[in-house]
């Protein structure tokens, strides 16, 4: 019986890496950055459409590599315009990716791992349990195909201006597959984003994310949710191994006052972080630090025993940090009626595209 292999996929790949793929196939060096140039500016999807490469460079390249990209498998569409991709990772895996427009931007929430590890209580694909690392190419694939080229007489989908690494997974538990796509992302011979348009949210990986400081620009959102110890244990059970203590005295000497931002991410349950008392042990954490604090309703998981805070807790929460010179801003909830909002990913397949 023959068994055959599953070629490798050129995209999630650094200009180093196709350069080799070039050389290995006798071709001259330049046509690693004319591969970058077709993967990641041009969106190609077939050799036949590189048609600056030799036909017999192109068919030497097919025959060892596959470009690698997938199409999502579904998609559901909010009320509020938000789109809910789902990618098939085989082995019964599934990732989603949320799309949202928003005026003059179009931000991708793209996934970094199939499950997670972190086991946040709140978090439904903290429930779901660690299934898989993704690929730089699985990654990067989200942020290549979406939004889908339009079909004919359809009007095109806005073209991302931002992308957050907020979907399923912890990004820095996955770090060597993540700088890679922050490579690709920035480098001028690959989309040749500013960092700015870019956020990686954590909560908190130590050393993680001082290689991610260090080796980045990137905007950087850390998942906090309570200024208390205690009770983020028992919320996020990373906190025993990463206490936000020690995040904040490993982000204390980085400057966050220019191009790059420090954002601190806190989800508001009713009788639980939502009062002055809260609000002051926030204040006393992060004092002195450049940031500012995204306030965000909580949306339902089943089996989670924590209700929103309402909104008067919500807006007395924000005044009372502004009052104190923190920037508070309270987020737009986007995609809750398809289960597309924050906390809210559980890799499930949408019974039909809508």
């Amino acid at each position: 019986m023959q068994v055959t292999t599953q070629l490798p996929p050129l995209i999630g790949m650094t200009l180093d890496q196709l350069t080799k793929v070039a050389l290995s196939g006798g071709m001259p060096k330049f046509v690693g950055k004319q591969l970058a140039e077709w993967l990641y500016k041009k969106k190609a999807v077939a050799f036949d459409e590189m048609v600056n490469i030799s036909k017999k460079n192109r068919e030497w390249l097919s025959a060892n590599y596959v470009i690698g990209r997938q199409a999502p498998e579904s998609r559901q569409k909010s009320t509020d315009g938000t789109v809910k991709y789902v990618f098939n990772l085989g082995g019964g895996k599934n990732i989603e990716s949320v799309y949202i427009p928003d005026k003059d931007r179009a931000t991708l929430c793209v996934s970094s791992q199939a499950g997670c590890k972190m086991n946040c209580y709140f978090c439904a694909t903290g429930r779901l349990g660690f299934k898989a690392n993704l690929t730089p190419a699985q990654i990067i694939n989200q942020i290549l195909s979406i939004p889908p080229r339009a079909q004919k007489g359809e009007t095109p989908a806005m073209d991302l201006t931002n992308v957050v690494f907020m979907g399923m997974g912890e990004p820095l538990d996955n770090l060597e597959a993540v700088l890679p796509v922050i490579e690709i992302l920035t480098a001028p011979w690959g989309m040749a984003w500013s960092p700015k348009r870019i956020t990686v949210s954590t909560v908190g990986k130590l050393p993680q994310l001082k290689d991610l400081l260090e080796k980045t620009q990137v905007h950087v959102a850390v998942s906090l949710h309570t200024a208390d110890s205690r009770e983020r244990e028992q919320l996020m059970p990373a906190q025993k191994a990463f206490p936000i203590s020690s995040v904040i005295k490993m982000l204390a000497p980085y400057d966050f006052s220019h191009q790059r931002r420090l954002s601190f991410e806190y989800i508001m349950w009713r009788g639980v972080n939502d009062d002055i008392a809260h609000a002051d042990m926030l204040v006393k954490l992060i004092k002195g630090l450049d940031c500012r604090v995204n306030l965000i309703r909580f949306h339902k998981v089943p089996d989670v025993e924590l209700h929103p805070a309402s909104d008067e807790r919500m807006i007395m929460f924000r005044n009372y940090l502004n009052s104190k010179g923190i920037t508070a801003t309270i987020r737009s909830s986007r995609g809750e009626d398809i289960m597309a909002a924050c906390g809210m990913l559980a890799g499930k397949k949408n019974d039909k595209n809508k």
